[in-house]
């Protein structure tokens, strides 16, 4: 039994886009599996599609790139839409996680330097 040409040129050119996608983003944390999986099967899916349609300019063999590259970035892009949409993992809310200590201000509207108690003042 062999593979077949596009399951390894789908593996490939999942692998591009996703290290693509985590140079540009930055962290992805443990999702980089799931990415993988999904940029695959859109490669893969997208490579069926474009071979039915008959349509691709680019190609390798038989292997519609063009296609298959759109497709894996359409699941990298669901992937990560639902990363940012379903819960914060860490116990914190996404506003609390932005807000710096350095960004609050007191019940005044003047910057804080530190700790303050309940009523706005600063404790030393």
């Amino acid at each position: 039994m062999t593979i077949g040409p596009a399951i390894v040129l789908a593996a490939v050119l999942a692998l591009i886009h996703v290290s693509l996608y985590v140079l540009v983003r930055g962290r992805t944390g443990a999702r980089i599996p799931v990415l993988l999986v999904a940029a695959f099967l859109g490669a893969w899916a997208g490579d069926a599609a474009a071979t039915r349609a008959g349509v691709d300019p680019i190609r390798i063999g038989d292997f519609h790139v063009l296609a298959a590259s759109l497709v894996a970035w359409i699941g990298i892009a669901v992937i990560a839409m639902l990363a940012i949409l379903g819960p914060d993992r860490r116990g914190r809310t996404a506003a609390a996680a932005r807000t710096t200590p350095a960004a609050r201000t007191t019940p005044a509207g003047r910057p804080s330097r530190g700790r303050t108690d309940g009523a706005g003042e600063t404790v030393r």
